[in-house]
Formats: C-alpha cells, sequence, structure tokens
C-alpha cells in the first residue's frame, strides 16, 4: 500500500469523520460564545485559539484529501463546497475585508458536507430545483391572475389592499401564507359578501393544492436520491464480493495446480537399484 493510499484510508475512516465533526460542533459552540461581549472579555484569548486551531485542523484535512486525491478532488462538489467555506475563513478580516470576518460562521455548513444523512437531504433538495422552479412559475401565474381579478373586482371596495396591481399582488401573496387572511377577506365581504368564494377558491388552489406539490416534489426527489444511494453501495458491495470471489479463485487454481504436481510426481516411476 503506498503512502497515498495511506492517507486516503485515514480520511475517509469513519474515525477520522467522527473527529471532524466534534472539531465543527466544537468550532460552532466557539463561534456562538464569541457574539456574547461578556464571554470575549473573559475568554476572548481563549475562544480565538480554539477558532484558530478548528482552522487549521480544516486545512490539513483538505490538504490531506488533495494529497490522497489529487485532480479527483475537484471532481467532487463536496469536496469545492468545503475549500470554499474554508478559504473565505483564510481571506484577511483586516481592512475592506473585515465584513468577511462575519462569514467565518459559514465554516458550520461543512457538518454537511461530513455529515451523509444531510448530504442526502441536500442533494434532493438541489435535484428537486427544476421541479420546484415549475411549479413556482404555477404558482406565479395563479397568483398574477388572481391579482388582476381582485384588482378589478375589489379595488373599490378595498384600496388599502387591493388598489393597483401591486398592492394586490402583495396582499394574495400574504393571503396565501394564511397571515391576516381573515381581517383582509372580512373588509372585502362588508360590502361584497360573496367574496368569499375569491378567497376560499383562492386559498384552495394555492396553498392546498401548488403549495403540496413543492414537498411532493421534494420528497419524491429524496426517494430518487436515497435510491441512487442503496444502488451506489450495492455496487460498491458487489465489486469487493467480486475481489473477494476472484482472491478465492486464485487461490483454488493455485491449489489445484500444486496438487497436480504433487500428483504427477508421486505417478512418476521411481528407479531401484539393480
Amino acid at each position: 500500500m503506498t503512502r497515498r493510499d495511506r492517507v486516503r484510508k485515514l480520511v475517509e475512516h469513519r474515525r477520522f469523520q467522527h473527529f471532524i465533526i466534534a472539531v465543527i460542533i466544537v468550532n460552532a459552540v466557539t463561534l456562538a460564545l464569541e457574539t456574547s461581549q461578556r464571554m470575549l472579555t473573559g475568554y476572548g484569548q481563549l475562544l480565538h485559539t480554539v477558532d484558530y486551531l478548528a482552522l487549521s485542523i480544516f486545512v490539513v484535512e483538505l490538504l490531506l484529501k488533495f494529497y490522497a486525491y489529487r485532480g479527483g478532488f475537484f471532481r467532487d462538489s463536496w469536496n469545492v463546497f468545503d475549500l470554499v467555506v474554508v478559504g473565505i475563513a483564510l481571506v484577511p478580516a483586516a481592512g475592506p475585508f473585515a465584513v468577511l470576518r462575519a462569514l467565518r460562521v459559514l465554516r458550520i455548513l461543512r457538518l454537511i458536507s461530513v455529515v451523509p444523512s444531510m448530504r442526502r437531504v441536500v442533494s434532493g433538495l438541489l435535484a428537486a430545483v427544476p421541479g420546484m422552479a415549475s411549479i413556482a412559475a404555477l404558482l406565479a401565474l395563479i397568483i398574477f391572475v388572481a391579482g388582476v381579478m381582485a384588482t378589478k373586482l375589489f379595488a373599490p371596495i378595498a384600496p388599502d389592499d387591493f388598489g393597483d396591481l401591486g398592492t394586490s399582488l402583495f396582499t394574495l401573496f400574504q393571503v396565501m401564507t394564511g397571515e391576516a387572511w381573515p381581517e383582509i377577506a372580512d373588509n372585502v365581504m362588508r360590502e361584497a359578501p360573496m367574496a368569499w368564494i375569491f378567497f376560499v377558491g383562492y386559498i384552495l388552489v394555492s396553498s392546498f393544492a401548488v403549495l403540496n406539490l413543492f414537498i411532493a416534489v421534494v420528497v419524491s426527489s429524496m426517494e430518487d436520491q436515497l435510491r441512487d444511494d442503496m444502488r451506489a453501495e450495492e455496487a460498491k458491495q458487489a465489486a469487493v464480493q467480486a475481489d473477494a470471489n476472484s482472491e478465492i479463485l486464485a487461490e483454488l487454481r493455485a491449489l489445484r495446480s500444486e496438487v497436480a504436481a504433487l500428483r504427477s510426481q508421486r505417478s512418476e516411476p521411481t528407479g531401484e537399484p539393480a
């Protein structure tokens, strides 16, 4: 086993991953404590030391991965994510870059790339983006149509909520979220008692139908991601089993050759002295 293989085995070992998770959690605690002026006054130097130590560990981890994977390091999007997050923390937090000091907290997001279950969730969300974009376009179309209708119907009755298209769109978005929609509906229904038909229909379509489609798309995408992970794990196990079977077959062939050689030696006639 080469040195590079040993380093790869180290960074992929479960205990090493657990150590990195522990460092991320400790770093999160220190960053949270740094928001307290009292803690900074009493333990500021210790908190900064722990923070720099955690950053150093992250840098060493990335260097080990880069050495182990070489060009393959950048083929893994999670490695690139870790590189960007840690790289932001390495930018000098002075002068015009002082605002980047607040971005140190992004290092906590590395927990996503380290914990496999979190990676699956994020991968599922990213895979669901195309479907969610289509649903968002459908929702925007519904709100626009409802906004035009509400402006034409209710502008004279409730100008504060439906006086123009922009106001109507904002009001309908508020109604869709369920925020204060009874008060908005009551204001309109004082002058137009049948307006409840519009509001009930709009809420049923926008909140209960379209928004639930988002959940359906995300759940479906996560199920697909889980199936892909299961297939990859099965393929990995099959490859390991195939290698083991190949080694066993090679040993059996070697044993068979040895047995055949022994048999041939025993079957050869031995000359006896006259």
